[in-house]
């Protein structure tokens, strides 16, 4: 592996760490209020992980399709935490 590969390989590494960072900061829809869409954000979580855990074993960037599949994760997770705070908010 070359010093490139390793460099990109590394950075993608990282920015793979950082978008778990704001998933978890996501994360807190309260389960007494929204139980399914607290346990359905926590399954795209677990799938995100997953996919980084799988994606530190390969040690390759998997074509960007594990990067990819992580970001559409993380959007899926920011809408599932909207959806909680708008059901929330039109029941006050």
């Amino acid at each position: 592996m070359n010093y490139r590969n390793v460099c990109i390989t590394g950075l993608l590494a990282a920015c793979l760490a950082l978008a778990g960072v704001v998933v978890a900061q996501r994360s807190n829809i309260d389960p007494s209020l929204h139980p399914s869409l607290a346990e359905a954000q926590q399954h795209i979580l677990e799938a995100s992980k997953k996919i980084r855990e799988a994606h530190e074993r390969d040690k390759s960037d998997l074509g960007g399709h594990a990067e990819k599949a992580i970001q559409l994760l993380d959007q899926a997770s920011m809408e599932v935490k909207t959806a909680s705070e708008l059901e929330h908010a039109s029941h006050k």
